[in-house]
């Protein structure tokens, strides 16, 4: 299972946290993290201060060189198709193809109002907004980009969503479903909903669908800086390093093949937080 980490912690209360990013996605990439996340939310609110995912992706981009890009998630139907296949082939081009564009809906109807875009079917204008994206990718629109991107027929697209719309919307347009907080037996339950809708969907079962997951985990001699209420931690409440891997073992014997975990420890904090878990996590899972 491969893991990837925030440069910043959930939902930071303040935009002076962000100063610090690249120095932490530089760290992570040291310490052998398969991947960096950025979420998307315009507006200041329940969710903190959010950088623009893309914006900041570019500038990790530049600040290293092996790690990768994921966009956890961007709230597709608040942006223009076009825009967003341009901009995603110049970052997966300018990076060296490391970068996957994870979407999802949205839930905020707040944002959609702030931006004039109507809440309601979003779902539906997300499918839209796939199925143009990807036909822009691969050169095959009416229009072409600016930009080509580097990955052939452009960067791994990751679908979030729990119904079973965002589940057939994964497996129509995307390379992996993506969830938040699961557990095993949770993730067990996604990994049959897909198998069911598979048929219908007329995915190709020579491809199948990856699993993968953003995760919260506060490691053990760390507090957490922020509430986050109705989710619960890797390892619970008191978590050891032998709960946590034991918990990511069953997801991975679950089916989930990269988990990006989110740490809500305070900003300062962070860097020695990514040292234990490059230490008692990453460690682990390397040498099996």
């Amino acid at each position: 299972m491969r893991l990837g980490v925030a440069p910043h912690r959930l939902w930071p209360a303040h935009e002076d946290e962000q100063d610090s990013v690249l120095e932490v996605a530089r760290t992570a990439e040291e310490l052998g993290f398969d991947h960096i996340i950025a979420s998307s939310h315009l507006l200041a609110g329940r969710t903190g201060v959010t950088p623009d995912p893309l914006v900041l992706l570019s500038a990790v981009a530049g600040a290293t060189t092996r790690i990768g890009l994921l966009t956890s998630v961007l709230i597709l139907p608040l942006y223009h198709p076009v825009v967003v296949a341009h901009q995603t082939a110049t970052l997966d081009r300018i990076s060296g193809g490391r970068f996957t564009l994870g979407v999802g809906t949205g839930w905020d109807a707040t944002e959609f109002d702030a931006v004039g875009v109507p809440f309601a079917g979003r779902g539906r204008r997300a499918d839209e907004q796939l199925d143009t994206v990807r036909q822009l990718w691969r050169d095959e629109a009416e229009v072409r980009l600016g930009v080509r991107p580097r990955t052939p027929g452009g960067p791994p697209v990751w679908i979030g969503g729990g119904s079973d719309a965002a589940l057939r919307r994964a497996l129509r347009y995307g390379d992996a479903w993506h969830g938040f907080g699961l557990d095993a037996a949770e993730l067990a339950g996604v990994r049959g909903r897909l198998a069911e809708l598979g048929e219908e969907t007329g995915r190709d079962p020579a491809t199948p669908l990856e699993l993968t997951a953003g995760l919260l985990l506060v490691p053990p001699g760390f507090e957490a800086a922020v509430h986050t209420p109705g989710q619960r931690p890797l390892g619970g409440a008191e978590p050891t390093a032998e709960r946590v891997r034991a918990e990511l073992r069953g997801l991975a014997d679950a089916g989930l093949a990269a988990g990006s975990l989110w740490l809500p420890v305070a900003a300062e904090a962070l860097p020695d937080a990514l040292g234990w878990v490059a230490e008692e996590v990453l460690s682990y899972f390397s040498e099996e």
